[in-house]
């Protein structure tokens, strides 16, 4: 099969995709044949060695993907060859076939492309953990999504509707992607660039709350918006860290934490795919049904073949990805 190989920690410009031997699958195992990957930010840092989790070498990245079932490894029930599923891996994904555990499986509804099926992956259980684990949303609350055009923030901003949130606003760059976020069904976007968005963003989501404030807020951006976002809380407002795409860690002012009750945690979704895996079933369930029912969509900007993953990688790195870039595959077919 092909697939992309990464031999030694390295810029991902710097990696290829060659030929690599079949997997077979073990106990409670099964290989997919992959027709759509999702391309992630955290698969850089996987590829260049800066992850909290290091793949043995050598290894092809990517964490989900969707395809048809080529291959069963003993002690797995309820999945038969040719099903169609969705697969969430610590690594290898962009790779014409992947073997996953067989819990790590979850059968797509009929008529579901497999560009969906990826694409409502990663992205839609981090932001589904953050918003209901994390987060503890109820409906009727406000919910602010900082990067709201990328992967995570679509996500964020329809699942926050789909859920029954009062008000969803998104945190952007830009008019482009105010545009993507408003398609994603938020209420209200607030611009994160421009001066004094310590004080500016707290009055635009005041006025769009009528002083209430956000209850949660979702935030895979860190630097100076995760500041700003945070003096917009609402009281006993819940933040959520995510990632830090900006590249800045912020550092958390305690000060408001104590003012107004507020909590903040951090989200790492691996571990529940790890450690609750019918947690993680129940969650893509729900995802499934809820774009069944036309309640969610995913955004895909673009699909690249899977020999171009360097341009994905690279709208990720650069901040110029909307939505979610899939990598088209193949192994899969339709």
């Amino acid at each position: 099969m092909k697939g992309v190989l990464v031999r030694e920690f390295r810029p991902f410009a710097e990696v290829e995709v060659t030929e690599m031997p079949d997997p077979s699958p073990g106990p409670g195992e099964v290989v997919v044949d992959v027709s759509a990957a999702e391309a992630n930010y955290p698969d850089i840092l996987v590829i260049e060695g800066k992850y909290q989790i290091k793949p043995p070498l050598p290894f092809s990245p990517g964490k989900a993907a969707a395809g048809r079932v080529s291959a069963i490894g003993p002690e797995v029930d309820g999945i038969r060859i040719g099903d169609r599923v969705a697969v969430q891996v610590e690594y290898g994904a962009y790779a014409e076939k992947v073997r996953v555990r067989a819990e790590s499986c979850f059968a797509m509804p009929d008529g579901m492309p497999f560009e969906k099926g990826a694409a409502l992956g990663l992205v839609y259980q981090t932001a589904w953990f953050a918003l209901k684990d994390r987060a503890g949303f109820k409906p009727g609350e406000v919910v602010l999504v900082l990067g709201a055009s990328g992967g995570i923030g679509v996500a964020a901003l329809q699942l926050a509707k789909a859920l029954g949130a009062k008000t969803v606003i998104a945190g952007v760059l830009g008019a482009p992607n105010a545009e993507v976020a408003r398609r994603a069904g938020a209420d209200h976007v607030v611009e994160l660039s421009g001066e004094d968005l310590r004080d500016r963003l707290r009055a635009e989501i005041s006025a769009a709350t009528d002083g209430h404030g956000a209850d949660i807020v979702i935030d895979p951006v860190g630097g100076e918006a995760n500041a700003a976002a945070l003096r917009a809380m609402a009281w006993c407002g819940r933040m959520v860290i995510i990632g830090f795409a900006s590249g800045e860690i912020p550092s958390i002012k305690a000060n408001y934490l104590l003012v107004k009750n507020i909590a903040v945690s951090g989200l790492q979704w691996s571990d529940y795919r790890d450690r609750t895996p019918e947690r993680v079933r129940e969650a893509q369930t729900e995802i499934f049904d809820l774009f069944s029912q036309g309640r969610l969509d995913p955004y895909v900007s673009r699909v690249v073949p899977l020999q171009r993953f360097h341009e994905a990688l690279a709208a990720l790195r650069d901040g110029q990805a909307q939505g979610k870039i899939i990598l088209s595959v193949g192994g899969g077919d339709t």
